[in-house]
């Protein structure tokens, strides 16, 4: 019996790689229970795939009372492991030990990339007995936060994973071009991660502008939404691109319109995987980005993908140009970039590995 805590409202990267858990686990023979808040977006994924699931208090104080909470669920489900998903998660998880006496083992997934903070807070959190293993995406992950971690055996790679035949029934379409009202002579570059800090997209204008001011025909789509919108708005603003930096806002049907783009360009500068790439090599689209965090466990420069330093617009907007003048090397990167992500990045790989962790911290060997 796993109890699954994720606490934001709102659906990315990290929720996805549990319903992918939530999807595998069970051939394992894993019972799954979720706690998260009563209307996320994983409430509505755990109602709607029948998935057992309870709801933290939101409010205060009684949210004050979610560590006994979690002691109350973890005992009357006979709980063996604790897997939390999310900072906020962490915490709550170390509250019910601490406060309320749950003896649940505990596993954290760390996605972040950044070191552990230097705080007795965080030293505490991430040190605490009951922390039994600690699953980072990637191995960059885990070269820094062992620095903040006592036990650094308690440090496993665990990469995530995408549904590697999601595209496999799926022709590309035409609503990007037939929205914007794009002609076909057009290049779609485009990127279809959150609109955060750590996914620099100011760096994402200013490598359009770069290509633009080349006379390159492109247009540059930002598909999704984020607190960073309005300022990345401005900023394009400022530069004159209203007309080739277009934005979709959230989509639902975000991974069909990655089909349309004809390179993704990902400029983060820090990440702890980013599983838009591998969305883009399971949809047989060239990916440019970043050597930000994990990014170079993916992209192998000229292999996978092409790389840049962080922030490098010039740089980014040569690999631009680079790929829409050879077509034999942008079919050589796809081509290379399916198989690894075969070998590597799928969902059912990612659950295995999630599982024999599981299997280690319960003293049973893993099959």
């Amino acid at each position: 019996h796993i109890l699954h805590i994720s606490t934001p409202k709102t659906w990315r990267g990290g929720e996805q790689q549990l319903a992918y858990l939530l999807q595998e686990l069970p051939q394992y023979g894993v019972k799954n229970m979720v706690l998260t808040h009563q209307n996320s977006v994983l409430t509505h994924y755990c109602k709607k795939n029948q998935i057992t699931h309870n709801a933290l208090a939101a409010s205060f104080p009684v949210k004050l009372l979610n560590p006994f909470l979690l002691k109350k669920l973890c005992k009357k489900n006979h709980i063996d492991l604790i897997h939390v998903h999310d900072a906020h998660a962490h915490t709550l998880a170390i509250y019910a030990a601490t406060i309320a006496g749950n003896k649940a083992p505990i596993v954290v997934s760390r996605r972040v990339d950044f070191p552990i903070k230097d705080h007795w807070l965080s030293r505490y959190k991430y040190n605490h007995p009951l922390i039994k293993k600690i699953l980072c995406v990637s191995n960059e992950i885990k070269r820094i936060t062992i620095p903040g971690i006592k036990e650094p055996d308690k440090l496993e790679v665990v990469y995530s994973g995408v549904d590697t035949n999601h595209f496999a029934d799926q022709t590309k379409g035409q609503i990007l071009r037939s929205t914007f009202q794009i002609g076909e002579e057009y290049w779609l570059i485009g990127n279809t991660s959150v609109i955060a800090e750590h996914k620099d997209y100011f760096t994402f204008v200013d490598v359009a502008g770069e290509v633009i001011r080349q006379g390159i025909k492109a247009k540059f789509i930002i598909i999704g939404s984020g607190p960073k919108e309005e300022a990345v708005k401005s900023y394009i603003k400022s530069k004159g691109l209203e007309n080739e930096v277009l934005f979709t806002g959230f989509r639902d049907d975000a991974k069909h319109l990655l089909l349309e783009l004809d390179i993704l360009l990902m400029t983060s500068k820090t990440e702890g995987l980013g599983t838009s790439i591998l969305d883009a090599m399971a949809a047989h689209i060239p990916v440019i980005a970043t050597q930000a965090g994990g990014i170079p466990e993916m992209i192998h420069h000229e292999a996978t993908g092409l790389l840049a330093p962080v922030g490098a617009s010039q740089t980014l907007a040569e690999c631009i140009k680079r790929l829409i003048a050879d077509r034999d090397l942008s079919q050589h990167l796809v081509r290379n970039g399916h198989q690894l992500l075969l070998r590597k990045f799928s969902k059912e790989q990612m659950a295995k590995a999630t599982y024999d962790q599981y299997q280690s911290v319960l003293h049973k060997p893993a099959s």
